[in-house]
């Protein structure tokens, strides 16, 4: 079997399980995030069984047998029933006794079906995030594709505006997005594209609808997965003269954004990010204004950890790819955010988006 870098690490993760006893011989990975980073396999059914010793097998079923041929580098088992019998079963053969489970991946019906199913003397251990950790920093050909999402999203942007015109609702908008995305390369979008005009830019993630896009406020968070990896970008378009009130919200969250941005470096905890986006804020009179996080961890899901939130202590590493979009949020008015996909540096960080952060007059 061939050496793969991430299933060694995801085993010297779990050799460092020794809290609640021995640590386990084995671990069962059921979330297809994670299985897709460990063996590249991109089906929408299986499981992966690994072994202390490093000994690896994907169960799948015969859909995909060509498939996991073609992508997965350890030994598969096409499985014609549930795959959990046969995950069963070849814990039984390997002689597991202490197995790892990703108990935030399986409900717990199948957990509690699983359990009862296993020989006994294999005992389950539950763990959480023990993949997500390590996919918390890319590799240098992750980074090179997040780059390439994020590229391809801007250009998606620009295409689309150039063909936004009177009596669009936000509906056709966000259709016209989809489709430039598409058109450039993309898998599809990363999260259901977001357009909201005027006072309905105050709901954060707001559905686009039939509101015809007119004078005023338009707020368009989108973001595009490009072989498998996410971007996400927040701009803001203002139909026709914006008011002083807009200008002024608008310069704010600017500062807000800029300012967490040169928060950003190796070492910082992801929460001191957080924080002075708010202090920024909290000098305009914004910051009860602002509902949500800072921004958020992204790769293989739109939104995975760190989460740079208040209370997260995690501290940024090189090589994390993160978001850092504030936003202010004003019942009956409308709201203003501004985001940006970043890679944390050994010097500070990358903006990787390319789209301009001036204020946007069409």
């Amino acid at each position: 079997m061939p050496h793969n870098p991430r299933r060694a690490a995801a085993v010297e993760r779990l050799a460092a399980l020794t809290e609640t006893g021995p640590p386990p011989d084995s671990f069962l990975v059921s979330s297809l995030h994670n299985i897709r980073y460990l063996t590249g396999f991109t089906g929408s059914n299986a499981a992966l069984l690994l072994g202390a010793d490093g000994e690896a097998r994907l169960f799948t079923d015969p859909r995909y047998t060509l498939q996991a041929g073609q992508q997965v580098d350890c030994a598969v088992s096409i499985a014609k029933g549930p795959l959990s019998k046969a995950v069963l079963k070849a814990v039984g053969k390997a002689r597991y006794r202490r197995l790892a489970i990703e108990h935030d991946h399986m409900t717990l019906a199948q957990f509690e079906s699983f359990r009862k199913d296993l020989p006994e003397r294999t005992e389950t251990l539950p763990v959480s995030g023990l993949v997500e950790k390590l996919r918390m920093v890319k590799d240098a050909g992750e980074l090179d594709t997040i780059r390439r999402s994020v590229l391809l999203n801007s250009e998606a942007l620009e295409a689309a505006l150039s063909h936004l015109k009177p009596g669009m609702t936000e509906t056709d908008l966000a259709a016209e997005i989809n489709y430039r995305s598409r058109l450039l390369g993309a898998d599809g979008p990363s999260f259901d594209t977001i357009v909201a005009s005027g006072e309905r830019s105050a709901l954060p993630h707001a559905h686009p609808g039939n509101t015809l896009i007119g004078s005023g406020i338009l707020l368009i968070d989108m973001g595009a997965f490009f072989q498998a990896y996410a971007s996400d970008m927040t701009r803001m378009v203002h139909i026709g003269k914006p008011t002083k009130t807009y200008k002024n919200a608008y310069k704010a969250v600017l500062e807000a954004e800029l300012a967490a941005i040169d928060v950003v470096r190796p070492g910082v905890k992801a929460d001191k990010v957080d924080k002075a986006a708010r202090k920024v804020l909290k000098a305009h009179g914004l910051d009860k204004a602002f509902t949500h996080s800072t921004g958020h961890g992204l790769g293989l899901e739109i939104h995975e950890r760190p989460r740079l939130g208040r209370k997260d202590p995690t501290l940024l590493e090189t090589g994390m790819a993160i978001t850092i979009e504030p936003g202010v949020y004003l019942e009956g008015w409308g709201g203003i955010r501004i985001e940006d996909t970043v890679v944390v540096t050994a010097t500070g960080c990358e903006i990787l988006t390319p789209t301009p952060k001036e204020l946007r007059v069409i």
